[in-house]
């Protein structure tokens, strides 16, 4: 049972629950997540780890309420708890300096890349960050990304903030402007294919963070089997992050919408 210390809203569908994990909060890395369960009845929910406190022993979840598990766990307060939470899950990311990163994220996307800015930023790289999502209120996490990036570019479908324009709009416009030695992109699936596409045209190399279905996040179940340079992989254990020029996203949106 893990206890939940503190709750905010980021939006009418997506909140941050911060929750008593002290064995995770000191072994996490970027990039890792966990699976966590509502109560003993509930679904295994894979949930990105967007921050920790060590000392307090405490990891951060942003949840976006979309089917009855998510929705069950969005309901829950401060002093309730969550029957499980199993992790730190998956590989953590690869961080070096590698020169100029640009990160971009969309919608929820944002809270998993949080913690890979923070690290790429303290290895010595400079950061450009690109938040987009449909209007002004789905924008996360903007002061805290803000903190570790030399650069933020929101981009809104409507203009309702900052830049009108898709995703793409704001990575191909900071390419157009300097250099880029790397690009991170977590979101929807078919926003990280077109950022591949873009990126794969003017070869920059790109990591993406996929968000495929899983189930019991350790490469049993076969859930979330994806395509990568010709090879099944597994997302739980061999990602979630993968060279995004490899990644086969047709099938991969393909699979996902089978369970709709």
């Amino acid at each position: 049972m893990n206890k939940i210390i503190h709750k905010e809203h980021f939006s009418e569908n997506v909140v941050e629950l911060v929750v008593e994990a002290p064995l995770i909060a000191r072994s996490r890395r970027p990039g890792n997540f966990v699976i966590v369960i509502a109560d003993e009845k509930g679904e295994r929910i894979p949930l990105t780890i967007a921050d920790s406190d060590p000392a307090a022993g405490t990891i951060d979840l942003v949840i976006q309420a979309i089917g009855d598990s998510t929705r069950k766990i969005c309901a829950l307060n401060p002093g309730d708890y969550l029957h499980d939470v199993v992790g730190p899950l998956g590989r953590p990311t690869h961080i070096e300096n590698f020169g100029t990163v640009v990160c971009c994220g969309g919608g929820v996307g944002v809270a998993p890349l949080l913690p890979i800015i923070k690290a790429l930023k303290m290895a010595g790289n400079k950061v450009i960050s690109i938040l987009a999502a449909r209007n002004k209120d789905l924008i996360i996490l903007r002061d805290q990304v803000a903190e570790y990036s030399d650069d933020l570019i929101i981009m809104t479908d409507d203009g309702s903030d900052g830049r009108k324009g898709l995703v793409t709009d704001g990575v191909e416009y900071v390419i157009q402007r300097e250099h880029v030695d790397m690009v991170v992109t977590i979101g929807p699936a078919i926003m990280m294919k077109f950022v591949s596409l873009l990126t794969k045209k003017y070869e920059i190399p790109t990591v993406a963070s996929l968000n495929t279905i899983m189930v019991d996040g350790t490469g049993m179940c076969g859930a979330c089997r994806v395509t990568v340079d010709g090879k099944m992989k597994f997302v739980c254990v061999d990602g979630p992050e993968f060279d995004a020029h490899k990644v086969d996203f047709d099938e991969m949106i393909m699979r996902l919408r089978s369970y709709n």
